[in-house]
């Protein structure tokens, strides 16, 4: 059917005209005629087309449904017009009848492997992926809602925005369900209220579920780039036994690559294999290439993990019959290349499918072969791609020569490695960081200790940063080759260049056991466990056990041992047989269980951390509790707290978030056992399951808590003024202003959206540095000096902007 509306205005009267025209008839059926005074007509909202219904629905008994939307309230009205003959249309294929659930096939995509300095990698690992500009990337252009004309929520009074809330709740239960599609239609900018309605109308005794209303509101939110609402809606429908519409699926999956939030690259894979395997869809090619761009966009080192879903795409884009696009062939080569077992017969493969489609391989493809090549220390191929590389059109890019350096070094050939980088140098008549790097590994490697004390001088005199995975590769070789007092000259001189890490400090403190200077051991160990941002590990607490069990001093052993059994560390095999033997000549029992339980420091650094945005997670009797710890990874704050967090709460973590012995990369997300004794912190921080602020906040900012809130969900501005994020409602938001003022800091407060923002200025942030000072990471203090750009103006006062999104939470969630 098609909808025509004509509307005539002149200063007296407004005429509005309606002519509905059947599809199966071309002159037009029936006409409307309306007039009214100029200020009663505000808006008229009719659907563009019927929405999908589920496949057991029919044709719509019911006359089609108006809405006007006056200054002040709502009416509705009915235009009969005859139904007889329409036959139901839908925007989307039918949906299919429910499916098993048992067919879900989920993709799980492991974990990001995260570098240790940073971000940055020795291998170049930072480089991502380049697409040409025909990559195409898809939009929701083929997807677009009606555009219609509502007012904004912030144009309205608070009083009357939850009147016209408890209208809807009042008044949609009443009408049938396409009629609620098309009230919700309307109130397209009313999408957030309208989801707020449909979930509460889902928890009473008459809903009955309704296929069309979910997809529509699911997709409005999904449009939005709500994707935690339009996922929720989603979840819904499957619960039901019923297959998502396409365009659910479509619009999910671009919601969640819209959006630069952890995890939602692998909630768009898990989405995208269940709309083939469960819906039966086949995905547009844009959706194919926005995926696949998502993938292998990223950093090697990240996006090797997602190597089996882009093996997946890559399939559907060929049963699909699609033509593949040459970025699509390099960017598979590409991830192979990244893996730690090199598929040389795919990679061959892929270039032959090249090939036979006349694609010239490009610059990153010729690199991707060469990386491959430095793994498997293949020197045939690598010359041959070399060669290649020196005729194309580009440029030789420095990582070429670095490849090259590294398939020498798999052969046993380090003295051509060091010929291929002073050619580098001469060729190019710079060299890279990464370069320097590689050298230095392979001459190290290979104990060229002249060469790489020349080479060293030469690498810090260039100016050149980092130095730390130079330093590590350094001392390495002088402890393999004992040469234990330029080990601890370099150790110092490392402190002094450069910002060392556990790793640096744990191979000091092996050379400091195995030459017996347990003294020293002693001290650095001390250092490195009040040191937040080092902390020690399972590697440094068997170190200094096995020192002191090896020179008789029992006392400080048992010390060890205590600390490794409160942390839940393993003590080596060797080491347990003497210390079995040791504790039973003071203790009766040996292996006593630690009951876990949380330390002062731990408490108060956990309110803080709740207050700066922590989350907690209940099981459905809310008896036992999970902390969930999620850093940004683009914050250097964030990336140094992250590592003292995970060694003062190692004793909580699971296993899945507990390191091994072998790797020292602390990962960005990571979470504690569900236990029983976070009840408390559950019940007055996310009581529900929603965040709130506890009625008696007042009593616990310590200095420590507020360090800790600051440092995890604070920042200071470039004119010095400190921020803090806190979510919650306003009376507790009130109390911890009330709270600061007492202490003589005068604050201001700033909603924006969900969070509220208290802003310390001027002279009241140098008195709130003075305060938590003494509790900031010494790594930290001058990375939270620093100021950010902000993007919040306080004015003279406290004031609220809810159309403001968050300053640093992400608002599509």
């Amino acid at each position: 059917m098609v909808v025509g509306i004509a509307q005539e205005l002149s200063s007296s009267s407004s005429t509005l005209t309606i002519t509905a025209t059947l599809s199966s008839t071309p002159n037009p059926i029936s006409t409307f005629s309306l007039s009214m005074p100029p200020p009663v007509l505000s808006s008229l909202s009719l659907p563009n087309s019927p929405s999908p219904s589920p496949s057991h629905s029919h044709s719509l008994p019911h006359p089609f449904f108006c809405s006007l939307s006056l200054s002040n309230y709502s009416k509705s009205f009915f235009l009969p017009l005859p139904t007889a003959g329409i036959r139901r249309s839908s925007l989307f294929p039918r949906p299919p009848l429910a499916k098993p659930l048992s067919s879900f096939v989920e993709h799980v995509a492991g974990e990001l492997e995260r570098d240790e300095n940073g971000g940055f990698s020795r291998e170049g690992e930072a480089e991502n992926f380049e697409f040409g500009a025909a990559f195409g990337s898809t939009d929701l252009k083929h997807l677009s809602s009606p555009s219609l004309e509502v007012k904004e929520l912030e144009e309205l009074p608070e009083q009357w925005r939850r009147s016209k809330l408890a209208w809807m709740c009042k008044e949609l239960p009443a009408h049938k369900p396409a009629t609620l599609i098309r009230i919700l239609n309307a109130h397209k900018k009313w999408n957030e209220t309208g989801f707020r309605v449909y979930k509460w109308m889902m928890q009473q005794h008459w809903f009955r579920f309704d296929f069309a209303l979910a997809t529509k509101l699911a997709d409005y939110m999904g449009k939005e780039r709500k994707f935690a609402k339009c996922r929720e809606i989603f979840d819904d429908i499957i619960k039901q036994g019923l297959v998502p519409c396409e365009s659910t699926f479509h619009i999910l999956i671009i919601a969640y690559l819209s959006v630069s939030v952890q995890g939602c690259l692998d909630e768009a894979c898990g989405i995208y294999n269940r709309m083939i395997q469960l819906g039966g869809y086949q995905p547009r090619l844009s959706l194919h290439n926005s995926l696949f761009r998502a993938l292998v966009g990223q950093p090697g080192s990240s996006a090797k993990h997602y190597l089996k879903q882009a093996e997946f795409i890559f399939h559907n884009l060929v049963t699909s019959g699609f033509e593949i696009h040459k970025d699509v062939y390099g960017g598979i080569i590409w991830l192979h290349s990244y893996q730690d077992t090199i598929d040389k017969e795919r990679i061959a493969s892929l270039r032959e499918e090249m090939q036979s489609a006349g694609i010239e391989e490009s610059k990153d493809v010729l690199l991707s072969v060469l990386r491959a090549c430095s793994k498997k220390g293949d020197v045939e191929e690598a010359e041959k791609t070399w060669l290649k590389l020196l005729h194309s059109d580009c440029a030789v890019p420095s990582q070429g020569f670095v490849y090259r350096m590294e398939v020498y070094a798999k052969v046993g050939e380090p003295m051509k490695s060091l010929e291929i980088f002073r050619g580098m140098q001469e060729q190019l008549g710079s060299t890279s960081v990464v370069a320097y790097h590689k050298i230095m590994e392979v001459l190290c490697k290979a104990h060229e200790i002249e060469i790489v004390d020349s080479l060293m001088t030469e690498f810090k005199n260039s100016g050149m940063k980092p130095l730390r995975p130079s330093y590590i590769d350094l001392m390495n070789m002088y402890f393999n080759l004992s040469l234990h007092e330029k080990l601890e000259a370099t150790f110092y001189e490392c402190l002094e260049k450069c910002r060392p890490n556990r790793t640096i400090y744990n191979i000091y403190l092996d050379s400091l056991v195995q030459i017996g200077n347990l003294d020293k051991a002693g001290e650095i160990f001390n250092q490195m466990h009040g040191n937040g941002a080092i902390g020690v590990n399972t590697k440094s607490c068997n170190t200094i056990l096995s020192g002191y069990l090896s020179c008789g001093d029992y006392i400080k052993a048992e010390k060890i041992y205590d600390l490794m059994c409160q942390k839940k560390y393993d003590v080596d095999a060797p080491l347990m047989e003497k210390l079995d033997y040791v504790l039973s000549l003071s203790r009766k029992v040996v292996r006593r269980p630690v009951s876990l339980k949380l330390t002062k420091e731990q408490r108060e650094i956990l309110v803080g951390m709740l207050l700066g945005g922590l989350q907690m997670e209940s099981d459905e009797e809310r008896k036992n509790h999970v902390i969930h710890f999620e850093f940004n990874d683009n914050s250097g704050a964030h990336s140094v707290l992250r590592r003292h967090i995970h060694e003062q709460y190692h004793e909580w973590l699971n296993s899945s978030s507990k390191l091994s012995d072998n790797n020292d990369d602390i990962p960005y997300k990571f979470s504690t056992i569900s236990h029983s004794y976070f009840g408390f912190y559950a019940e007055q921080f996310w009581p529900r399951g929603q965040p709130m602020m506890p009625k008696l906040i007042h009593r616990w900012l310590s200095p420590r808590v507020l360090a800790y809130w600051y440092m995890y969900g604070g920042r200071r501005t470039s004119s010095g003024d400190i921020l803090l994020k806190l979510k919650g409602s306003r009376e507790g938001v009130e109390k911890v202003v009330k709270t600061l003022k007492a202490q003589s800091m005068d604050c201001r407060v700033k909603r924006k959206g969900t969070v509220f923002w208290i802003g310390l200025l001027g002279s009241n942030s140098t008195w709130f540095w003075k305060l938590i000072e003494p509790y900031i990471l010494d790594d930290l203090k001058d990375l939270v000096r620093a100021g950010c750009q902000n993007t919040i103006s306080f004015g003279s006062g406290s004031e609220t902007d809810e159309n403001a999104s968050d300053y640093s939470d992400n608002e599509n969630s």
